[in-house]
């Protein structure tokens, strides 16, 4: 299990720990106010009475933290956005640049471990290839995402500690790609691994962001 996720989980441990010594503290001094005046069957009436007034405070406590999300304030977030711009080079390609900047929105650092980037061409595309891909997103029971051909698809590995996002800092990761002139617009997909993800736990498993970009003005600096 990860350090980042194990840190979560404690702290989660110990607000739910403070709720129950809280109520523990609270029938204490419940009993012990006139304890040895009351008959046997009223001490069993109050202690049931208590354990029951306490096993409410500590599950609507719990239940007010979950829909809260307060245990959801350590958790790791990325909000991911893209910047692409395009230049022809030569007389039958285009570069494409593409800026996926990383902002950590969380309270926690980040450790990156690995992400994505894919290309794919939108246009142009033949109306027979096109509802061959509507066909493939529908086959199925449920919808699934339109699979546009694939241009290019860069996977990119960091060392522990390599690439570190403190809360509340940005870091722009930068690549390139050679199209043919002919491609018209694509769409640029990519995903970064959450470090914190594991079988179970409540986070996400990564962070992904998709931006459609048309080639248009290839003469000069796209937008």
């Amino acid at each position: 299990m990860v350090q980042l996720w194990a840190k979560s989980q404690t702290r989660r441990t110990l607000v739910v720990a403070s709720l129950i010594l809280t109520a523990i503290a609270v029938l204490f001094v419940i009993f012990v106010d006139d304890w040895s005046d009351k008959s046997a069957f009223q001490q069993w009436v109050d202690i049931f009475q208590s354990m029951v007034t306490v096993i409410a405070i500590i599950f609507g406590g719990i239940f007010a933290l979950v829909k809260l999300q307060a245990f959801r304030d350590f958790d790791p977030h990325l909000t991911v956005t893209h910047k692409v711009t395009h230049r022809i080079i030569g007389d039958s390609y285009a570069r494409i640049e593409v800026v996926a900047t990383l902002h950590n929105s969380s309270k926690v650092k980040i450790d990156v471990r690995r992400g994505l980037f894919l290309l794919q061409q939108i246009s142009p595309v033949s109306d027979k290839e096109i509802e061959a891909l509507y066909v493939r997103a529908f086959e199925g029971e449920e919808y699934e995402e339109v699979q546009w051909p694939t241009l290019s698809e860069v996977s990119r590995y960091w060392g522990k500690g390599e690439l570190v996002i403190e809360p509340g800092e940005s870091h722009p990761e930068t690549l390139e790609f050679i199209v043919a002139k002919e491609v018209k617009s694509v769409m640029i997909y990519t995903y970064f691994h959450n470090p914190g993800f594991s079988e179970g736990c409540q986070v996400g498993q990564g962070w992904v962001a998709t931006t459609v970009h048309d080639m248009t003005n290839l003469d000069r600096l796209g937008a």
